[in-house]
């Protein structure tokens, strides 16, 4: 029995399977082992029949993975959908940057205070040279650019379309990656704008609407929020 085993034990040091990698790309990503920013390669492999340790014959593929340079674990490809620290902060900054736009453009710029709410709001979110006169320029830029400057209905709601589809672009991508804490945060820094100068005006009511659903926050949390915004406790 135990000469069995012997034999069984040789026949595998002389036999075997190896995966020969090779490296098709590389980059940062968030590696879920280390808990943080990583270098990362890509990388396709090949199974090969080995004789007495040399890889001989090619017995199929293997891969793709993503190995972390540092901890050397293989993730799947998908590993590479998280963005990393660095990106997912500027994802945050440029979501709260275009909410704060979105809610000046439809609430107006000729506040003062809602001015100076706006401007704090976007420098808490790390933007931190950010000032009242720049966010001013932009949101008349942006009316000039859509011909809401001009007045009319049609302006209006031309400068809303687009404000709605760049809410749409910049929030879609990072609310995977926010909890719902995170998401209704951004949702309420809006309103917190909004309400500087007053109860909401219907197009600040509408454009954060838009805000929630671009959040993936159900239309009856965003409203719930939005009033209980109105009243804090």
């Amino acid at each position: 029995m135990r000469a069995a085993k012997g034999q069984r034990a040789v026949r595998l040091r002389i036999y075997g399977i190896r995966t020969v990698w090779d490296t098709v790309g590389d980059g940062e990503f968030f590696c879920p082992r280390c808990g943080g920013d990583r270098n990362y390669r890509r990388l396709t492999g090949r199974d090969r029949l080995t004789v007495l340790g040399v890889p001989l014959l090619t017995r199929g593929s293997a891969g793709p993975v993503v190995e972390c340079a540092d901890c050397g674990t293989h993730f799947a490809p998908d590993a590479l959908d998280r963005p990393t620290t660095t990106r997912f902060s500027a994802m945050l900054r440029d979501a709260v940057h275009t909410v704060t736009l979105a809610v000046l453009a439809a609430g107006g710029t000729t506040s003062r205070t809602v001015l100076e709410t706006a401007a704090a709001v976007v420098r808490d979110a790390g933007l931190d040279d950010c000032s009242q006169e720049q966010l001013f320029t932009i949101v008349e830029v942006l009316a000039a650019e859509t011909g809401a400057g001009r007045g009319g209905d049609a302006a209006a709601e031309a400068c809303g379309a687009a404000l709605a589809i760049e809410l749409h672009e910049v929030l879609e991508p990072l609310a995977p990656h926010l909890a719902v804490p995170g998401r209704e945060a951004v949702l309420l820094r809006g309103a917190r704008i909004a309400l500087a100068d007053g109860p909401y005006t219907q197009a600040e009511r509408e454009v954060l609407t838009t805000v929630g659903g671009a959040l993936q926050l159900c239309p009856s949390d965003t409203a719930k929020l939005l009033e209980a915004a109105r009243t804090p406790s």
